[in-house]
């Protein structure tokens, strides 16, 4: 069955919310936090022409004492028109010393956890 996994649909919303930060003046590395709901009501498929993505931003914060960006968006994706997926609370943030130059070795920073 030749579709796009739904998945990269919710991947395309994490990476437009971190260029919004960028966008906004955030400095550092992206990572995807989360989402709520998702919802896949349709296909991207190989004849399909365009898909839109169409996001809003329902908070954004800048921490200035870390330098760390978060943003919180709701997306529709439609396929030529017609609505294919819907994301909630999908939630990105960008921040300063977590990314690791010595991927992919073993390293502080190469497994991930809780910022604190």
């Amino acid at each position: 069955d030749p579709v796009q996994p739904g998945c990269l649909c919710v991947d395309a919303v994490w990476q437009l919310l971190g260029f919004y930060c960028a966008w906004r003046g955030a400095v550092g590395t992206g990572r995807a936090l989360g989402c709520g709901e998702v919802s896949f009501n349709g296909q991207i498929r190989p004849y399909n022409k365009v898909a839109r993505y169409e996001i809003a931003v329902r908070r954004y914060a800048h921490l200035k004492e870390s330098g760390t960006s978060i943003v919180i968006g709701d997306a529709n994706i439609f396929v030529d028109g017609e609505l294919i997926t819907v994301i909630k609370d999908a939630r990105t943030g960008v921040f300063k010393g977590i990314s690791y130059a010595d991927y992919p070795m073993m390293s502080r920073n190469s497994i991930g956890g809780m910022v604190r």
